[in-house]
């Protein structure tokens, strides 16, 4: 990859001033709940991509060309904390960034997060998620969840030295690295 990877005390003098903010990472990795605390931070408008951009009504998915227009529109816009990994997306949004957050824990932290956020939200829908969309659990989206790294990883690491080589990166690999970066910016 080579895009600058930046510490943690790097990160949060960016973060103190970045007006648009890319959160990356395998579902269930804690990308939500980071943008969400972000955007309440810095008073960034928060853009989950799940509920404003991919995901209508009843689990049913928004055209491809819709989808691409929606994402052009924000990102257009002047600040934003976006939550989505999407690699199809990332030429459009990585181009606007002025960092990304990289949510990278090993594979049974995330299948954890998806397991106890279904336990949790089980027939009904999350805040991030679009309206009438109960969350739900498959075979499918654990295998994808258990492979992530694998599968992922390299199209992601691809993107961002091709559409956003001057952004730097920081990569959490662990809920105890988001909780130092969170205690990092609110130090006076």
């Amino acid at each position: 990859m080579s895009n600058r990877l930046l510490n943690i005390e790097e990160t949060a003098q960016v973060l103190k001033r970045a007006d648009r903010i890319l959160v990356i990472g395998c579902s269930g990795s804690g990308k939500s709940t980071l943008a969400q605390t972000l955007s309440a931070m810095f008073g960034l408008p928060y853009v989950s991509m799940d509920r404003d951009v991919f995901w209508m009504p009843g689990w049913t998915q928004r055209p491809r060309a819709e989808a691409l227009a929606i994402v052009e529109q924000k990102v257009a816009q002047p600040r934003w904390i976006m939550d989505g990994t999407s690699p199809g997306t990332l030429p459009l949004r990585l181009p606007r960034t002025d960092l990304v957050l990289w949510m990278r824990p090993r594979r049974h932290v995330s299948l954890y997060g998806v397991i106890s956020r279904w336990l949790r939200f089980r027939g009904r829908t999350r805040p991030e998620m679009a309206r009438d969309c109960p969350e739900r659990l498959t075979f499918e989206f654990l295998s994808y969840v258990w492979g992530f790294e694998k599968t992922e990883s390299p199209e992601i690491e691809q993107k961002l030295a091709d559409y956003g080589p001057g952004v730097p990166v920081h990569i959490l690999r662990s809920h105890s690295q988001t909780r130092d970066l969170l205690s990092h910016l609110r130090r006076p």
